[in-house]
């Protein structure tokens, strides 16, 4: 007789409002198949409690409670460098992150997620492909095969990543964007909206458009720099 899967408190860092629709991929996946006790919320800023409370959930009261608890986490903060430090001290307090995948995502062969990634509904991966830790696939992007996706890198809502793409960690593609097959993303870029990417991206570029093209300081911001 298989013995059952034993059952792990978890908490989400941030109650805003992806961290509420990562409460969803843990209720999805509890649907599935229970594992997590959801026991509330971190987070340092200013949270609606109301949202909370419709949700019937609750706010945690810091967290030495989640270590009281001996808790998991997960990080529902779409800010990259936010989540870069958030992990450090989370772990540094003994908390471990769990990789949440809901149930509609689907992944082919040899695709490996790197701990504390949020794979949202309608995320489809196809086949040999490296996911880094805290990787954010938000709702319906596509990832290509023999892709890299390094550490903390946010993917939003409709993006495609084509064959053989590399983005670097801490980077952001924005809504929409599409990149082209073969191109490397360096770390720290930001993809806009809807960009087209037909070439390689620098460490903490910019860029918009289609094709993408790195945004241009106004004269303004390099006075502002000066």
């Amino acid at each position: 007789m298989t013995e059952p899967t034993a059952i792990r408190k978890l908490c989400i860092f941030g109650a805003g409002g992806f961290g509420r629709e990562v409460l969803d991929v843990i209720d999805a996946q509890n649907a599935k198949d229970h594992r997590f006790e959801f026991i509330g919320f971190l987070d340092d800023g200013d949270v609606d409690l109301d949202l909370l409370e419709r949700r019937g959930v609750r706010l945690l009261n810091g967290l030495s409670e989640a270590v009281d608890e001996r808790a998991a986490f997960t990080i529902g903060i779409g800010d990259t460098s936010s989540r870069r430090s958030i992990d450090e001290r989370l772990s540094n307090a003994g908390l471990e992150p769990v990789t949440l995948i809901h149930p509609t995502a689907s992944c082919g062969f040899d695709v490996d997620i790197g701990s504390g990634s949020v794979l949202t509904a309608g995320v489809r991966m196809t086949t040999n492909i490296r996911i880094g830790r805290h990787v954010h696939l938000n709702l319906n992007c596509t990832v290509g095969h023999d892709s890299v996706i390094n550490d903390f890198v946010s993917v939003f809502p409709g993006a495609t990543i084509s064959g053989s793409v590399s983005i670097g960690a801490g980077t952001t593609v924005g809504t929409g964007a599409n990149l082209l097959p073969g191109v490397t993303i360096g770390k720290d870029a930001f993809i806009g909206a809807g960009a087209v990417v037909t070439r390689d991206v620098d460490d903490g570029q910019t860029v918009v458009g289609s094709p993408a093209k790195p945004l241009r300081r106004t004269e303004t911001d390099s006075a502002g720099q000066s």
